[in-house]
This record gives C-alpha cells, sequence and structure tokens, in this order.
C-alpha cells in the first residue's frame, strides 16, 4: 500500500485510516475542529472529505415496503443514496413477522416501528393504497407514496429501482 510521489512514500492505508477516523467522529457528533484537532489535520481538510463523499443533502429519509418481490435490489438503491432507515418485507417475510409474535408482541413492535419513522423526516412508502393512506395517518410528516397496487395486496410486487432512485435523488432540504 505504498506508493512513491517523487521524493516522497505515502502509505495509503494510514490515509485511509485517517479519513476513517474522521469521519466516524463527526458521524457521531464532533465540530468539524473538534475532528480536526484530534486527527491532526485543519478543520477545512474535513470539511473538503465531507463535500467530496456528499451523496445527498437535507433530513434523515426512512424507506419502508411490504409486499416487495425485490427487496434486496431496493435495499441496495437506499444504501447507496443515503436513506437512514430501511424495512422492506416480501409477503413471506411479512407472514412470518406477524406469526412469530403474540398479539401484545405484534402491536408493541409496530408501535416501535412508529414511533421510529417519527424521527425521520421524509418516510418512503412501497405499498397498497390503503397502507399508504395509513402511514399518512401515523406520521406527522412527509410520506411519499408508491403505490403498488389496490388493498389488499396477497403477492409480491416489483417495484423500478430507478424509480425509488429518481425520488430519492430528488428530497432536497
Amino acid at each position: 500500500m505504498l506508493l512513491r510521489i517523487g521524493e516522497k512514500i505515502i502509505n495509503r492505508q494510514k490515509i485511509y485510516q485517517v479519513i476513517d477516523s474522521a469521519l466516524e467522529l463527526r458521524s457521531q457528533g464532533l465540530s468539524q475542529q473538534e475532528v480536526a484537532n484530534k486527527v491532526g489535520l485543519d478543520r477545512t481538510v474535513i470539511s473538503k472529505l465531507e463535500t467530496l463523499g456528499e451523496v445527498r443533502k437535507g433530513g434523515k429519509v426512512a424507506l419502508v415496503g411490504f409486499p416487495i418481490k425485490n427487496c434486496e435490489e431496493l435495499a441496495q438503491v437506499a444504501r447507496q443514496q443515503g436513506v437512514d432507515y430501511s424495512l422492506l418485507m416480501s409477503e413471506n417475510e411479512r407472514w412470518d413477522y406477524v406469526e412469530a409474535k403474540s398479539g401484545v408482541q405484534l402491536f408493541n413492535n409496530i408501535m416501535e416501528i412508529v414511533a421510529r419513522l417519527r424521527q425521520y423526516d421524509v418516510v418512503i412508502m412501497l405499498g397498497s393504497n390503503m397502507r399508504i393512506k395509513l402511514m399518512e395517518a401515523l406520521l406527522d410528516k412527509e410520506v411519499i407514496g408508491i403505490e403498488i397496487g389496490e388493498s389488499p395486496i396477497a403477492e409480491d410486487k416489483y417495484v423500478d429501482p430507478k424509480k425509488l432512485l429518481n425520488i430519492i435523488s430528488q428530497l432536497r432540504f
């Protein structure tokens, strides 16, 4: 991992470690100046690193959807675009989730998910017309609905990843 630049020998691994450390500290809430002091860089370097790696600006975004045929493909798009939370399930996963819990456990888990979703600025909902309306009623924030069918939906639906990518890329706060 050594690289010669003119008369200098550069250790790439050390650079990667400093960058990883700086970004991790920033994600923990330290200011750019605090991070710069800890890792031995100028504050402007920290700022430039963040700008260089920025995927999107804005508030926190969540993605929820079921029953989805291509969950992993959509989850990958969400990760690549900096979506903060994803909960995507196929029809089988949805039923497994429901059947594995008692009524009280299921109610508590659903309430925990709703409480968690309320922490996000925007929730993208992939679901039936009824589920999208229900999500809008439960959350006091913007819900962007992608309707995948009329309720009740009993089979997995394919969602075009480009459609999701387009919506996420338009989110700017």
